[in-house]
């Protein structure tokens, strides 16, 4: 008894190489435009700058307060400094005190 070998047929073969192609091509196409895609790192690393800039940004005015915060430390606060500065904050003056007032520039 003979056997036939079975060949498989040519549209098979076809089927599987455009199916391998079209997936190919889905993932080519997310590798440009998907959320990690190349574009959208272009987007992420400018992100990555500004957030940077503002961290910058933070740092400083966090060490202005730290600075500021500092100044309040009893051991070093001078009285003099303090009195002056919550004098100047409420508006209070001694009726001894000397007052100067600057005279206002003319702008033109």
């Amino acid at each position: 008894m003979p056997t036939r070998v079975k060949r498989p047929s040519i549209l098979v073969k076809l089927s599987i190489t455009a199916s391998l192609l079209a997936f190919q091509g889905y993932l080519g196409y997310h590798v440009v435009t998907g959320a990690f895609g190349i574009d959208s790192q272009r987007e992420m690393l400018e992100q990555i700058r500004l957030l940077e800039a503002r961290q910058a940004a933070l740092e400083i005015e966090i060490d202005s307060y730290e600075h500021r915060i500092a100044l309040f430390d009893p051991r070093r606060m001078d009285p003099d400094i303090l009195t002056e500065r919550a004098r100047a904050l409420l508006g209070l003056v001694h009726p001894d005190d000397i007052i100067i007032v600057p005279e206002a520039q003319d702008v033109n």
